[in-house]
């Protein structure tokens, strides 16, 4: 084949396969089968990798994806993505609405009431009609550029083919996981760890929700698995340098044009009492859509107007967002079942009548805990209001006291361990009740276990839940020492159990003895010890001998350790079980001494600032930018306390945290904002 004929033929079969993409993805139209697509598919990869240099831009084959993207390059916004202000009630869009009125005077206004799509905000931008990048939120001045991964969305145009649209323009959206999508994963998720456990390899996480899913999607580094995703992206903003339309609903409409993908189900609202009808309709509406909302977004329709209401720092004057509050819905309470966690903390748990709460099925709610159980007053088959914490994890709000059956029996919080039948304790100043039987109650010693191979810790992932119930159940493992005591012999006589596994789960065990002293001291589990803690200590005290010899007020001088972790230190290293368990496990081998790590020390400009980091971040992981931190002089914490100096928020920054920083007076910063101070 010539090269002029091959460039012709990828030209055409680009053509070809762009047009039955729009006509499969935004007309629903199939004109040819899945056989003849996939054949000329194919065809066109076969060719672009024979002739790479005449692939074009918006080559159809970036849907399939396959590039590795090993680092991504962070982009600066050319206008900020900035937040929106949140109200969850009535009176604050009226408030809104009257502050609109007051400052357009006599002038009448409208607005585009949006649903909100519970995703991630993305930036296409577009040069010569064409997708040039697609840059991630980020800290809202500057983003990650992914754009080799959103051209695996089929929802994206890659090529314009529109008049009215200018050569060069922005356009915003949120890529979102559909349902079905979701479910699939985690369908797949669970073959795969049927598998896993049959060979005693860790069990693979599952997906917690479609909004966390699509983030970690967006920042694979391999673009075949985005691809296979099947994410969506809805536009809902255009920007461009020079103002094409008068108005939001006229963008729209030329985006629907352009073969975005747009939301259908906006609408135009005359006045706020239209808004609040559309926000009505919609509270559960939204739950028959196949993917996750969680409100409308308001904006005031003319681009004019908008001009000049102009902006806060944070956020645009013309738009606001309504969120709903969490669904509530009202089941049968069956019974209450007790859990032994860990730290031997019994944990109550509502089994319940299936009732469909925001979109899924529900059957289990937590209680919390004793004084939960009180202050809701349970009986046994209450009729009680469920509602999604954060609309993922479910929990008992309510009774509802008129349904209450004659003679029902309150719910008592059990006295004795559901699993050892040892008598409960509850120490002063802690709300939760524990079994102090921790050496021999089953769900705590093997807790323990799961812990110590946790990929924070030990990171033995050749071993998994399953393998370690098996293993327990058989009397191979009865504490963390025994797993460096485990032969093939022991492994091979269980079922399922291959030389391959067998000679994994050895592997896994024994590279785990070349973990830093800090991951041992986590893996132990000291009350209170997370894994911020333990690295402080492993920093401070440098080894196990000098931690077990520390005193209360030696122990309270090493940074963040307070009189709470101090007292637990003492308890354990008091234990000659422990101090036991230490020496097995020095004997195997483990790391017991912190190895001198030399950080590089770059400037002293952040000296006497402690600062505490939340959230994605666009220059860095949320290790790598601690060591930046320290680099610079300045201290890390791992809470917000009066001792914080700054609270650097990424994107998803923890809602909890943001709200302490305020209350305690802590400086909130961005990502760029901090970079500013070690220029």
């Amino acid at each position: 084949m010539t090269m002029t004929t091959a460039q012709a033929e990828i030209a055409e079969l680009s053509e070809k396969i762009n047009y039955y993409n729009e006509k499969y993805y935004q007309s629903h139209t199939s004109e040819i089968t899945d056989y003849e697509f996939d054949m000329l598919l194919n065809r066109l990869i076969e060719l672009e990798k024979q002739f790479p240099q005449f692939a074009q831009p918006d080559s159809p084959t970036n849907r399939v994806g396959g590039g590795i993207t090993k680092n991504f390059a962070t982009v600066t916004h050319k206008r900020p993505m900035l937040s929106l202000s949140n109200t969850y009630n009535e009176q604050d869009l009226r408030d809104f609405d009257e502050r609109i009125k007051k400052a357009l005077g006599n002038e009448e206004y409208e607005y585009i009431c949006e649903l909100k799509f519970d995703g991630v905000a993305m930036s296409l931008h577009y040069e010569n009609q064409v997708l040039s990048t697609a840059v991630t939120r980020g800290d809202g001045e500057q983003g990650d550029d992914v754009t080799t991964n959103i051209k695996t969305i089929h929802t994206v145009p890659l090529r314009i083919h529109y008049e009215a649209l200018p050569t060069s323009f922005e356009v915003r959206g949120e890529v979102i996981m559909p349902h079905d999508s979701f479910d699939k994963i985690n369908d797949e998720i669970a073959k795969e760890n049927e598998q896993r456990a049959k060979e005693g390899k860790k069990l693979l996480t599952f997906l917690a929700n479609p909004r966390n899913a699509t983030s970690g999607t967006v920042k694979m580094q391999d673009s075949a698995v985005v691809a296979k995703r099947n994410l969506m992206l809805y536009s809902y903003d255009f920007l461009s340098d020079n103002q094409v339309f008068a108005s939001h609903e006229e963008s729209l409409t030329a985006l629907k044009k352009a073969n975005f993908h747009i939301s259908a189900d906006y609408e135009k609202c005359k006045n706020i009492d239209e808004v609040i009808g559309f926000i009505n309709r919609w509270e559960t509406k939204r739950y028959d859509l196949p993917m996750d909302t969680d409100g409308i977004v308001v904006k005031i329709n003319s681009y004019a107007q908008r001009e000049l209401l102009g902006f806060t720092a944070k956020s645009p004057r013309w738009a606001i967002a309504y969120k709903y509050k969490a669904e509530n819905a009202a089941t049968i309470l069956e019974s209450v079942t007790f859990q032994v966690g860990r730290t031997g903390a019994v944990t109550p748990v509502a089994n319940l009548k299936a009732v469909k709460l925001a979109g899924t099925t529900v059957k289990r709610a937590t209680l919390h805990n004793a004084n939960e159980i009180s202050r809701l007053d349970l009986h046994a088959g209450d009729t009680v209001f469920v509602q999604k914490a954060g609309e993922i994890i479910p929990q008992v709000m309510s009774v509802d006291l008129a349904k209450r059956q004659q003679g029902a029996l309150p719910i008592q919080f059990v006295t004795n361990c559901p699993e050892c039948n040892t008598l409960l304790i509850r120490k002063e100043g802690e709300v939760a009740y524990l079994c102090p039987n921790e050496k021999g109650c089953p769900p705590q010693i093997k807790g323990k276990i799961e812990h110590f191979i946790s990929r924070k810790a030990m990171d033995i992932d050749s071993l998994g839940e399953k393998t370690i119930e098996i293993f327990f159940k058989q009397g191979i493992i009865g504490n963390v020492a025994d797993l460096y005591k485990i032969t093939k012999e022991d492994i091979l006589k269980f079922e399922g159990f291959k030389e391959t596994s067998a000679n994994n789960i050895l592997a896994g065990i024994e590279n785990s003895k070349q973990k830093p002293f800090k991951n041992v001291l986590f893996g132990l589990g000291i009350r209170f010890v997370g894994e911020t803690v333990a690295e402080k200590l492993a920093n401070f005290f440098k080894n196990i001998a000098n931690l077990q010899q520390a005193t209360i007020e030696e122990l309270t001088t090493a940074p963040e350790i307070g009189e709470k972790i101090a007292q637990s230190l003492i308890e354990y290293f008091k234990d000659t079980d422990n101090l036991s368990l230490i020496e097995s496990l020095k004997s195997a081998g483990l790391q017991f001494t912190a190895q001198d790590e030399e950080k590089p020390q770059l400037s002293n400009k952040l000296i006497g600032r402690t600062f505490l980091v939340s959230g994605v971040f666009a220059n860095f992981e949320r290790d790598a930018f601690k060591d930046v931190i320290e680099a610079h002089g300045g201290k890390v914490l791992s809470g917000v306390s009066g001792k914080l100096n700054y609270l650097v928020a990424g994107e998803n920054a923890g809602s909890s945290k943001l709200e302490k920083a305020q209350k305690l007076g802590v400086q909130v910063i961005s990502e760029s904002q901090f970079l500013e101070m070690i220029q």
